[in-house]
Parts: C-alpha cells; sequence; structure tokens
C-alpha cells in the first residue's frame, strides 16, 4: 500500500518547483493559478515569490502556507494523472490541508483561498508576541510534557510553552512564548537532552497562542464544503484517522493550536500496512523522521523533476 505525506513550514526554499514549472503544463498552470486563486487575501504572486525569494518573505508564514501548498497541489497532480493516488495521506501542519487535497476533501481553489487565509491569521496571532520554537533531541515525551509544566507552573500561567511536534522517536519540538521556552529548554538539558536547537520560525505555532487564528478559521471552515475522502486521511491532532462522527472543520480548527502528532501517525500507517511512502515538499525531513520510526517502509521524496521521474521508474 502506499503512503503519501506532505511537508510541512521550515522546509520551504527559494528555487522550489521552478524546474517542474519550465517542464510540466499542469504544474505550471497551478502555481500561476495559485496567484490568483490567494489575491483576495494576499498581495504574493506565488511564482515569483517561490522561485526568486527573498528568502525572508518566503518564511514568513502568511507567504509561506500558499507557496508549499501549490507546490504540493502541482506535484500531486503529476502523480494522479500518472494513475499513483494514496491508499494513506497525511501532512506535517500546513502539509495537512494539502493531504485533504489528495484524498479530494478539498478542491483547489478552496485550500489555497483556506491555506492563505491561516498563514495570515497565524502571522496576525502572533503579532506583538515574543515567541520561540525549538527541537529537543534525545528525550523523550514524558519527560519533555514534565518539564514544560514545570516551566509554565513557574510562570504561572502568565507565560506558556507547549509540547509543538511529535516528529519521531527523539525529536520533539517544544513552542511558546519565548522565556517560557527558554525555562523549559533549561529544564530539559538538566534532565539530559542530547541538544536543543532553536527554529526559524515567525510563530508559536501549535500551541495555545494560537487561538485567535483557530477560532478566525472556524468561521471560515462554516462556509466549505468537506467531500468525503477518497484515501484515508490521517489527522496531525489524532496521529490516526477520524471516527464517523468527528467533523474535519473541528480537527482543522483543534490543528493549528495543538501538538502533531506525525511520529503517531507514520507509525498507524505502517501498522495498516502501508509499505511505500512518498514525501512531496522541499527537503527530505520527513524522509529522515520515517526512517527513524519505521523498518521496512520505502520510503521517496520529490523535491524536484530528477526526484520525480525517479520515483516513477522506481515504481514502475
Amino acid at each position: 500500500m502506499l503512503g503519501i505525506v506532505y511537508a510541512g513550514q521550515g522546509s520551504q526554499r527559494v528555487g522550489m518547483g521552478l524546474d517542474f514549472y519550465e517542464k510540466y503544463d499542469e504544474f505550471k498552470e497551478t502555481i500561476d493559478n495559485a496567484t490568483d486563486a490567494v489575491k483576495s487575501v494576499t498581495d504574493m504572486d506565488v511564482a515569483d515569490l517561490s522561485f526568486n525569494g527573498p528568502m525572508e518573505q518566503l518564511s514568513d508564514t502568511k507567504y509561506t502556507q500558499p507557496a508549499m501548498v501549490a507546490f504540493a497541489i502541482g506535484v500531486t497532480k503529476l502523480l494522479h494523472k500518472k494513475g499513483i493516488k494514496a491508499d494513506y495521506t497525511c501532512g506535517l501542519s500546513l502539509g495537512e490541508y494539502s493531504a485533504l487535497y489528495e484524498a479530494g476533501v478539498l478542491e483547489e481553489d478552496t485550500i489555497l483561498q483556506l491555506i492563505a487565509k491561516r498563514g495570515k491569521y497565524m502571522a496576525e496571532a502572533a503579532e506583538g508576541l515574543h515567541v520561540k520554537m525549538a527541537a529537543v533531541l534525545g528525550m523523550d515525551r514524558e519527560t519533555v510534557l514534565e518539564c514544560c509544566d514545570k516551566a509554565n507552573s513557574e510562570l504561572a500561567g502568565e507565560k506558556i510553552v507547549q509540547p509543538a511536534n511529535y516528529n519521531c522517536p527523539g525529536q520533539i519540538v517544544i513552542s511558546g512564548d519565548a522565556v517560557a521556552v527558554d525555562k523549559a529548554s533549561a529544564y530539559l538539558k538538566e534532565a539530559g537532552a542530547k541538544r536543543i536547537l532553536p527554529l526559524k520560525v515567525s510563530g508559536p505555532f501549535h500551541t495555545k497562542l494560537m487561538k485567535p487564528a483557530g477560532d478566525k478559521l472556524a468561521e471560515e471552515f462554516e462556509k466549505v464544503d468537506f467531500k468525503q475522502p477518497k484515501s484515508k486521511v490521517v489527522f496531525n491532532c489524532l496521529g490516526k484517522e477520524k471516527k464517523d462522527e468527528d467533523s474535519v472543520a473541528k480537527l482543522l480548527e483543534k490543528q493549528v493550536q495543538s501538538s502533531v502528532y506525525l511520529e503517531d501517525s507514520i507509525k498507524y500507517m505502517a501498522d495498516a500496512g502501508v509499505d511505500t511512502i512518498i514525501e512531496i515538499g522541499p527537503g527530505k525531513a520527513i524522509s529522515k523522521f520515517i526512517s527513524k520510526t519505521v523498518d521496512n517502509v520505502k520510503v521517496y521524496s520529490i523535491d524536484s523533476v530528477e526526484d520525480f521521474e525517479n520515483t516513477l521508474e522506481e515504481l514502475a
């Protein structure tokens, strides 16, 4: 069985998708359409910013998100044209929206407009805050939670830190107010964390500080027709498929302000019988997480035309 996973924010790079844009008409049309689709929300030119930068602007969440999702949709279309569709799909944070496109839950223009608003609302929620995110290496979940709780208790709830991403065994990202992240990091070092790496981010993603963004997204979701999935979707905030009574809109609202269980999602797909996974997006970060999480799963990463064509050849 085939799984398709989508990269999240942080893996963007200037030049991403240019080779696809120059070679495949379907990809070019997707990127050009993306600029029109998001123009009511943001003034970005998706092609120009993706291909030419500057990197500082491309890394601003309100611009990163539409650029990354447009790339993902374009590559997904090319895979679908070749008859390659997922049995299971998921994504890291904003990558979950691309997974919903792959599964047919959201249509192209709808998803691009939603992701542009998501980026805008997340940027607005972070305005005026002094925040940090940091990757904690070599530490178990329980200890990370204990150190975050200890920091939160010491700060009496005025500043917060939370686990934001469970990426793979031994790598957990914490997020929140800078002073709280620093306190938790100090406790984690005392507890034996191998390394704590600050991440270049523009907001306290996947924490309670993103609730204003979640509230605004909830209003937008009321206007959206979420279709029945054609692939099995593994959701970030569950680490598994949703139950029939679960609402996609509610899960997406929750996702922006709670932990992302990528490690659990990968294990869930492997336990379900997925033996091949394609990662779509710049960089190979998720492929590394997969290799550290499960054995006996073949992983392909599509970042470039060369990757795409090699993957087609291998799968054939």
